[in-house]
């Protein structure tokens, strides 16, 4: 296994790190100010442990401590441009920041409980109150226009210039007017701006999560999970390809980050896919579309997820249990195409003689599993996602001191709390950022107005409101984290699906799997744009690639919303039965786009093939029926009537 490893792996240049960053946009800090640096990103981490242990703090004291290490991190770590050369130390206008941002949010720290007592609107704010509000929020701003990039600031000013200047506007989108001191009390000096539920989940569930991950990555699981995957996938035809797919969702659960998963599993995936026979664009588009189902796939999954139980107020075990069904058919439809590419292509797996044995590599590491047992038993007996996170990290420490494949000593700890913090910013900022977007939604009602707006353009008819909502989704989507696309549209798009009888839980996945697959959707898809680079292919065809793979994510939420069967809601018969057809119609899609079944497939089988999948997606009884009766007649077809054989006359 190592030495197909060493053979396959090539020199790639270095564009991203570990965390899924563009290495040009952070610095490389050494001497003194990486141990600043890491002092700080480490307290950050003790910070959320003791807060796990003992209790967290009030609302916007854990939230504003939170931040307030966010943005020390983010401006020591993060270059104001990219074209700076200088990354090895901090500038000194980047000092101040630090500073500033220490300073503004250790007020709302230390006055937090007398900030959560007053009469908010009433009591008016003091002018170093409104100063304090000012500046905290120009620094996150700028903050996220680092992190982020230009897109979710230039949306954060347009909601701000709305706030400000909104009630010069003609028509029903004008409000009433507010002063800079009600606009900076909304969004500082109450938990409905910036200190908003997403912040406060960030600051208590996330976190120990993102942590969990960096403590199982380096304890070695993720060594294990590839070698695992190899050994058990690598042998079979297209074999390097479906490791990817298993590879990468296993270690994509475990990141949280489409990129980040992308840049560290597909130096070694990608050139094994391309040396099988894959077209570079295909390869790039399989590892990047498996990636990116990490955030919807359980039990860990992405930012999002808790952010949608605290929203919904329900467990976190039930948003995973939701995600089951919809992230198996999604990998199916994946494999499928991997599957039926491989035999149009005629391509085998990789030489035996080049595999571990599977049973060996995971006797070796099978206690890797256990830390995410422990999660999973833990939630399902009800303990809260923070406390979970907290025993799972606690399990990977342990995983590593019993196990001789794991490696995990003080210095290995150590490590770990520094870039779990340091993997943990990005969320922070995009969930404080959607904060300031959140808040202007609040006090201006203009939620209300843009979901009245989707009902009267749709004429109240619920598929067109899906379908606007969708292309809402992809286009907030667009070089934007997953957690920051869903967050926005919370106020402005599900009020719209739930007035048309949508149930929330149905609401949210649907706005959620499209904000999570707009990391693959062009033009602006981050993870094929990564992993172009290692693939030597054209960005936008490996964009357009991943897309076709990923086609599940773009039905099966239809799917969900007319038949909450397939988010495990109903009966036992139902969930089974509807599960059943919707395989075999990602089966008939996947063959469909392919255009292979049994054998290389006419324009028309295609045709056929990719209606009847749908039709079977589809949860009603007799579209389920059509749907069956096109596969199977299509199947027989290509079994009785091979391509090449002229067909029998009428």
């Amino acid at each position: 296994m190592e030495k197909l490893k060493k053979e396959q792996t090539p020199e790639v240049v270095e564009e991203y790190d570990e965390d899924g960053n563009k290495t040009v946009k952070v610095r490389n800090l050494q001497g003194i100010f990486g141990i600043i640096v890491s002092i700080v990103a480490i307290s950050m981490s003790l910070f959320h442990i003791y807060t796990a242990i003992f209790g967290i703090f009030e609302s916007i004291i854990q939230r504003s401590a939170h931040l307030a290490f966010a943005l020390m991190l983010v401006f020591a770590i993060y270059k104001p441009a990219a074209k700076m050369t200088k990354s090895n130390k901090i500038p000194w206008y980047d000092w101040i920041l630090i500073v500033v941002s220490a300073v503004v949010y250790s007020y709302f720290v230390f006055n937090g409980q007398d900030i959560q007592a007053r009469m908010t609107y009433i009591e008016p704010l003091s002018p170093m109150q409104i100063t304090f509000g000012v500046i905290a929020g120009l620094v996150l701003i700028e903050a996220t226009r680092r992190v982020i990039g230009n897109v979710l600031m230039i949306i954060i000013l347009a909601f701000l210039a709305y706030g400000f200047f909104g009630q010069y506007l003609p028509g029903g989108f004008a409000h009433s007017g507010f002063s800079l001191q009600w606009i900076i009390d909304h969004q500082f000096y109450t938990t409905s701006g910036v200190f908003s539920t997403p912040l406060g989940v960030s600051a208590t569930f996330i976190f120990l999560f993102v942590l969990f991950g960096k403590f199982l990555e380096i304890s070695g699981a993720g060594k294990f999970f590839i070698d695992l995957s190899v050994a058990a996938m690598g042998k079979y035809r297209g074999g390097p390809a479906k490791v990817a797919v298993v590879a990468s969702a296993t270690m994509a659960m475990i990141s949280g980050s489409a990129v980040a998963n992308a840049v560290t599993t597909g130096p070694f995936t990608i050139p094994l896919m391309k040396k099988t026979g894959y077209k570079p664009e295909f390869a790039g588009a399989v590892e990047s579309t498996a990636s990116a189902a990490g955030q919807i796939s359980p039990p860990i999954m992405g930012a999002s997820a808790f952010i949608i139980a605290s929203y919904l107020g329900v467990p976190y075990i039930e948003i995973a249990i939701a995600a089951i069904i919809p992230a198996v058919l999604y990998y199916i439809g994946v494999f499928m195409q991997v599957d039926y590419r491989a035999q149009r292509l005629g391509l085998h797996g990789l030489n035996k003689d080049e595999l571990d044995s599977t049973w060996e590599v995971f006797k070796k590491g099978f206690i890797f599993f256990f830390p995410l047992i422990v999660i999973i038993v833990m939630l399902s007996m009800g303990s809260s996602p923070m406390r979970a996170g907290l025993f799972a990290i606690g399990a990977s420490i342990l995983v590593a001191l019993i196990n001789r494949v794991a490696k995990m000593d003080f210095k290995s700890i150590v490590k770990a709390l520094d870039l779990g913090a340091r993997a943990s910013l990005e969320t922070a900022i995009a969930c404080a950022a959607s904060g300031l977007i959140i808040g202007v939604i609040g006090f201006t009602g203009i939620g209300l107005q843009f979901s009245s707006m989707i009902i009267k353009i749709s004429g109240g008819h619920l598929l067109i409101t899906l379908f606007l909502t969708m292309i809402t989704s992809i286009i907030l989507g667009m070089g934007l984290p997953t957690v920051a696309a869903y967050i926005v549209q919370v106020p402005l798009t599900i009020p719209a699906l739930i007035e048309l009888g949508v149930s929330p839980l149905a609401a949210h996945f649907f706005v959620f799997y499209f904000a999570a697959i707009s990391a693959i959707t062009p033009p602006v898809a981050l993870a094929p744009f990564a992993v172009a680079g290692i693939a030597g292919s054209d960005p936008m065809r490996t964009a357009v690639q991943a897309v076709k793979l990923g086609i599940a994510a773009f039905i099966v939420p239809y799917a969900f919303v007319y038949g909450e069967a397939l988010l495990m809601n109903g009966n036992v018969v139902d969930i089974i039965i509807t599960s059943i057809t919707a395989i075999i119609g990602i089966i008939g899609v996947a063959a469909a786009l392919e255009g292979w079944l049994l054998r290389h497939s006419l324009w028309y089988e295609r045709i056929l093939l990719f209606i009847g999948g749908v039709m079977m997606i589809d949860p009603a009884a007799i579209t389920n029926i059509i749907g069956f009766a096109i596969l199977v007649a299509i199947y027989l077809f290509q079994r009785f009537y091979k391509k090449e054989n002229p067909l029998p006359s009428s």
